[in-house]
């Protein structure tokens, strides 16, 4: 709201700057930084001439009596007496101390006092309530994010603060000083209940805000309004019938907003102003809009004195302010809680008990900003899309365990008639086996590996491609109603601190070179200066992707070396299930290892993101996701990688097998293939990843610090909540935590996105625990950006960035190892070979037989024959093994055969017709749908039209009011003797 009053001083005001004075005060004394864009910030002066708004640019009396709060937010002002000199109460919304202007930005800074001062205060606030609940909260820690933070504060860890308590002071000086030059208005208050924190809050007028948007080129609604007609194709009506069929599914927002009519937008302009909506001004910016115009501001604002000199992000940095955030509308919770934005998100977003209904996107995006709100509707639009995938993977799984009687191979495996004896698993410790005892893992492998999961393959690829187009036309959408389809990259942005501060290095060394020539070049970063940094980043990158490939190589070690300890165990019930502790064992090691490297690759990929020195912040967002996914992929998928196609094929053959460190061999796939061993390591990594990983670690850790915070405290409960009614809005959020960015909940989803699609052939219920694990982790992350984390920074976008990148790169991958892993990791190109070549009968009977070589005992080499070969009550002289070799007896004993080869082309050829034949559905799927629906771009065809007719319109009023003008002195200047010229026409007009 608005400051009323010139000569009206604030009540109750500790320590108050003077407010901005009107324009033609100084000019602005705090420089600017930028590109292009510092020629433009000259205009962008208090001295700038404002042109007047009709019906509000006089400060009006007020009556502060029955005076509702105007804003962003719903929240009514109570009866306000402001003569007694009492502050406005917590729940009055977040104002100056004189209850009219609205607090839209707060920073707050370290107070250091006398020691003296300070050891009288610290003998009081030891003594009372407050003290002790300060004490109890600053107990709390927190963990370090690992990826990049887009809340200016978090710049500020991790640096040292070299600077002295009074330079901290004089850099607040000079820059409040400067920020009060660009015409904010600022309000100091060092008394508060925080010991040892002062707060400045920061109003932006309205002529600060109108400059501000003309600058951003904001679009602000017109008055012009006009309705919005739906579609009439096929798809656009069957799009309505679904709106009006899930009408109970949508949340309770925006009841009174009538969605057939839609205000006409444009960019902001001072000069044009009669032309925007002005009705209310003070709900013309938002509360998002406000804070956003305030944070460029402060970016923009230099201090000459700090170490950096760019704006708030360097004082960040050097501990001059130790943090900087917009303030949230109001409480979620309490008796006298006012209605109010926050509270709505909670209610009917934020709450489990609304699992089941649409997300608020209309509501999140006013709240948070496009950027946030595009990330929910992305993820709302990926759950949905989730369900048909969850509903088929089901049906693929029960049509296997249906069929589990009916399947030949598995059948022949369990039947003991057959009798056949298996060669050791390993040297010398194992012994042979009976064929027999694999039964229950054929039997499981069947509800996988059926040819069903070739059907479920193809349909993931399509499924993958009408994902990606769904969203992009979700996203054009909301472009449309967001006002977003002009938005484009012309806004540019500022360069970080830590680029100026190495182009000053910079300049100062080619200053001391005394170097002539150089001196008037414009100084910049490049690849020379870079060239140290990049060797650095990829001799880091490939060590760590080395250490990735040598974990996985230990944890092979640990598989090979375990099962020979169990084999040579001399308890029963260690050696009867072998194969299943080894493979449950395992998954778990490497679960938790992925886990804590991802953790440590993470601020590992910061760290190099930080050496490279991006020039700005986009640039350094898209390197760090870059080096994050390449990082955390590879972490991921490298086990899952081994186990569909490496493992098994390098293993060599009885009495030739293939050894590393020492006597250990290779690793066997299961008669039954290594598809049930890649199942299980994809499930326990992908329920082990969603349960630990993300939902344990964002619930079980914030509770349990609360509840050690709580028995710390010599509060009890009934104290904490009375001493919380007391604290100021600024104060409150003090307390949460700060917003990290997007990254780590985009980068979660894109390995999920991984998981579900790359190797859905072995793992048909992977759709399913995705499902589940989203419905629970949107009302997770609504309930954090509500409740638990200080309100971001609003940032426009109008697209999920490099992200949509990475997702149509996975979908293309996830066709060709789909089609590998139906080739070479299951039985199904075999079993298809053998039925339709060899089977006598074109069944699959025999094929179990066909699928095993034979073996000479007598040929084993010297130390490698089992210990005890009359293990099964009889000596064995022929073993058989999974493989296609020439027998004993040939004249080309155990040479590969001629069923290797063909199976090995009919595979190959397999890969080739999968992989085209459903890229060319997925090309066609993706040219059949267009990105853009057809009522919206004939939506945004008729807002161009209307928006001309209104500048045509306001051309031609000029023209007339011209017209009048100059023919208005001539009628009146004739004599009254003379006859009267005949009056210019105005038709046009």
């Amino acid at each position: 709201m608005e400051r009323h009053g010139d000569g009206e001083e604030p009540v109750g005001i500790l320590n108050h700057h003077d407010s901005a004075e009107e324009p033609g005060s100084p000019s602005l004394a705090c420089e600017h930084s930028g590109s292009q864009q510092q020629k433009n910030l000259a205009m962008l002066k208090r001295t700038d001439n404002y042109l007047p708004v009709p019906g509000g640019e006089k400060k009006p009396e007020v009556n502060f009596v029955n005076t509702k709060a105007k804003g962003d937010e719903s929240i009514s002002m109570k009866n306000v007496d402001v003569d007694d000199g009492s502050h406005l109460h917590l729940q009055l919304g977040p104002y100056f101390n004189d209850g009219q202007r609205r607090v839209d930005y707060v920073l707050a800074y370290h107070i250091e006092k006398p020691i003296s001062i300070r050891r009288q205060s610290s003998r009081f606030t030891d003594s009372n309530c407050m003290g002790r609940f300060w004490r109890s909260l600053s107990r709390r820690g927190s963990r370090a994010p690992m990826q990049r933070q887009e809340d200016p504060e978090i710049t500020a860890q991790g640096h040292e603060t070299d600077y002295h308590e009074n330079d901290k002071r004089f850099n607040r000086e000079e820059f409040e000083k400067n920020l009060e030059e660009t015409g904010l208005e600022l309000e100091r208050d060092e008394k508060s209940q925080i010991p040892g924190i002062g707060f400045l809050k920061i109003h932006a007028p309205w002529n600060v805000l109108c400059r501000e948007a003309e600058f951003l080129k904001l679009k602000m609604p017109t008055k012009k309004v006009y309705e919005v007609k739906q579609g009439s194709n096929v798809v656009e009506q069957i799009r309505v019938f679904i709106h009006k069929v899930t009408a109970p599914l949508h949340p309770k927002v925006d009841t009174n907003r009538p969605q057939s009519v839609k205000s006409l937008c444009h960019p902001f302009s001072r000069e044009n102003q009669h032309l925007f909506d002005l009705s209310d001004r003070d709900k013309f910016f938002d509360s998002k809009t406000r804070s956003s115009i305030v944070y460029q501001v402060l970016k923009r604002t230099r201090c000459t004195r700090a170490k950096y000199s760019m704006g708030i992000t360097s004082l960040l940095a050097s501990g001059v302010y130790t943090s900087a955030y917009p303030l949230h509308d109001g409480d979620i919770d309490g008796v006298n809680t006012e209605p109010n934005d926050r509270n709505l998100l909670y209610e009917e977003w934020a709450s489990y008990c609304v699992f089941y209904k649409y997300q608020p996107i209309g509501l999140i995006r006013k709240y948070f900003g496009e950027k946030i709100g595009l990330y929910f509707a992305w993820l709302g639009v990926y759950t949905q899309m989730l369900i048909p995938a969850s509903i088929i993977g089901v049906i693929v799984f029960l049509y296997g365990c249906a069929t589990v009687d009916d399947n030949i191979p598995s059948m022949e495996i369990c039947d003991s008639r057959n009798n056949i004896t298996m060669c050791p698993l390993c040297d010398h410790a194992c012994s042979y086996w009976k064929l027999v005892t694999a039964c229950g893992t054929a039997r499981a492998s069947h509800l996988f590996d059926n040819p069903a999961t070739v059907i479920f393959s193809i349909f993931m690829a399509l499924w993958a491609v009408l994902f990606m187009e769904h969203w992009k036309r979700r996203q054009m959408r909301l472009n449309y109603i967001w006002d977003l389809t002009g938005f484009g990259e012309e806004e540019q942005d500022h360069y970080r601190a830590e680029y100026e501060l190495q182009v000053t290095k910079k300049r100062m060394k080619q200053e001391r070179s005394n170097t002539k020539g150089e001196k008037d070049q414009k100084v910049k970063l490049t690849c020379t200066d870079r060239l140290p940094a990049y060797l650095l980043i990829v001799g880091t990158m490939c060590f760590l992707i080395t250490v990735t490939f040598a974990i996985v190589f230990g944890v092979i070690l640990y598989r090979i070396s375990i099962r020979a300890a169990l084999h040579m165990s001399s308890y029963p019930a260690a050696r009867a299930n072998i194969r299943a502790t080894v493979k449950t064992t395992a998954a778990i090691i490497n679960l938790i290892i992925i886990i804590v490297l991802d953790e440590i690759y993470g601020a590992i990929a910061r760290w190099l993101t930080t050496l490279e020195v991006p020039k700005t912040d986009k640039s350094f967002e898209e390197r760090l996701i870059f080096k994050t996914f390449i990082l955390k992929f590879v972490n991921a998928f490298t086990p899952i990688v081994y186990l569909a196609f490496f493992r098994g094929r390098l293993v060599g053959r009885p009495g030739n097998y293939l050894y590393v460190v020492g006597s250990y061999r290779m690793e066997e796939c299961a008669h039954a293939g290594c598809l049930m061993e890649l199942c299980i390591q994809l499930c326990i990594t992908m329920l082990g990843k969603q349960l630990i990983q993300n939902n344990l670690f964002e619930i079980g850790i914030p509770k349990l610090k609360k509840l050690l915070r709580k028995r710390k405290s010599e509060l009890d409960s009934k104290q904490e909540e009375e001493l919380n009614e007391t604290l100021q809005r600024y104060e409150k959020d003090h307390f949460l935590g700060p917003f990290v960015g997007l990254n780590p909940e985009y980068m979660e989803m894109i390995i999920q996105f991984g998981m579900v699609t790359l190797f859905v052939a072995s793992f048909p219920l992977a759709p399913l625990f995705a499902l589940l694990n989203n419905i629970i982790e949107i009302r997770l992350d609504a309930k954090k950006f509500v409740k638990d984390l200080r309100r971001p920074i609003a940032a426009k976008a109008k697209d999920i960035g490099i992200w949509y990148n990475l997702l149509r790169g996975l979908s293309k991958a996830a066709v060709i190892v789909n089609a590998f892993v139906i080739s070479f990791t299951s039985d199904f190109i075999p079993r298809l070979v053998y039925q339709y070549v060899y089977s006598p009968d074109g069944s699959l009977h025999g094929f179990v037989n066909h699928t095993l070589s034979y073996f000479n005992v007598s040929d084993f080499q010297p130390g490698t024959d089992p210990l005890e070969p009359m293990h099964l009550g009889y000596k064995v002289e022929i073993c058989r093994y999974k493989d296609y070799r020439e027998p004993p007896w040939s004249s080309t004993p155990y040479e590969l055969s001629k069923e290797f080869w063909a199976i090995l082309a009919a595979r190959l050829v397999f890969v080739i017709v999968f992989q085209n034949v459903v890229m060319l559905m997925s090309d066609f799927v993706d040219w059949l749908i267009p990105d853009i629906p057809k009522d919206i771009s004939l939506q945004i065809h008729k807002e161009k039209i209307l928006m001309v007719e209104v500048f045509m319109k306001e051309e031609q009023n000029k023209r007339c009011a011209a017209q009048d003008n100059r023919s208005s002195p001539s009628s009146t200047n004739q004599s009254p003797l003379q006859p009267r010229s005949r009056p210019v026409s105005h038709a046009n007009c």
